[in-house]
């Protein structure tokens, strides 16, 4: 009889201790998604408006490269909405916005472009807003390309000095999860930015990667050991994610495109960016689930 109530007895705290285990799994589980869906997130899309995307110099019988782009913004735009349709009305307090650098010289681009800059919170949130940003996004990113590539002036990308003088002003906020998705073919070159320092330097190209005998297959032992790469930025930048899309190395060095991912993980290492990722040109649909499993993946 004793060794019975024994048994029952261990078995009733038995059930007891494991039955808390799961209600505190669950309470955690729960914990975890109220906190990742009241994140508020702050999306900047950096497009590089140079002659990659000129359809004379750098004509895509599949898909155009604007039109590629198109299609990213278009997966980032949804990946936006998505997460603020997660959100309670109260919690929503988000903003997604587009750069360039430099700015254009024509003003109809720069107009629509401050159309882009979007912040939606508890007092402006409406499902009428939430169901008009993707729309937005598309027709008005549409016109800046079709502007950009009607007028021909391609003044170059300087994404490097972007990182050094207006990144943390224009890009990141406190309390926020800090985004930013930059459209780019990996090349950077600005004729108002043109610094070298030793074998470091602010801009990259097919010229300056032949120039410095990289175009081999000691490539790796090269960078490391006489250190080429972007000139390193002084700032912490670890309150920064990253995604770069649009990769489209020059066909003629066949290890130009694990060169020009070094020099960009080089150098967002640098900066402290812990969660970043570097991808190629490909069609919007194959690119579309990479891109919203990098903005949502705390979802």
């Amino acid at each position: 009889m004793k060794k019975t109530l024994l048994t029952i007895s261990i078995s009733l705290v038995l059930l007891l201790f494991f039955s808390c285990k799961e209600d505190t799994k669950k309470e955690e589980k729960e914990t975890t998604v109220k906190s990742s869906v009241s994140e508020n997130y702050n999306i900047s899309i950096l497009i590089d408006l140079s002659d990659r995307i000129s359809l004379k110099k750098n004509p895509n019988s599949t898909m155009e490269i604007y039109q590629r782009d198109l299609g990213y913004i278009k997966s980032v735009s949804e990946a936006f909405t998505q997460h603020l349709k997660s959100k309670r009305m109260r919690q929503i307090d988000d903003k997604m916005q587009l750069f360039f650098n430099p700015e254009p010289e024509n003003s109809e681009i720069n107009s629509i472009s401050k159309e882009l800059r979007i912040a939606v919170d508890k007092d402006n949130a409406s499902k009428k807003l939430l169901n008009s940003i993707n729309e937005t996004y598309s027709s008005k990113t549409a016109a800046i390309y079709e502007s950009a590539i009607k007028d021909d002036k391609y003044i170059g990308s300087d994404i490097w000095n972007f990182f050094d003088s207006k990144i943390q002003d224009q890009c990141m906020d406190k309390g926020y999860r800090n985004i930013v998705v930059i459209l780019t073919d990996g090349y950077i070159f600005y004729d108002g930015t043109q610094i070298k320092d030793a074998n470091l330097s602010t801009y990259l190209t097919p010229q300056l990667i032949k120039q410095n005998g990289l175009n081999n297959n000691d490539w790796q032992k090269k960078i490391d050991k006489e250190n080429f790469g972007f000139i390193k930025i002084n700032a912490d930048l670890s309150n920064l994610e990253v995604l770069v899309l649009g990769i489209n190395p020059n066909k003629n060095n066949p290890f130009e495109e694990k060169v020009i991912k070094a020099y960009w993980t080089k150098w967002l290492s640098e900066m402290q960016i812990k969660h970043f990722e570097i991808k190629n040109a490909d069609l919007p649909s194959n690119m579309d689930k990479i891109i919203k499993d990098f903005i949502l993946e705390k979802e």
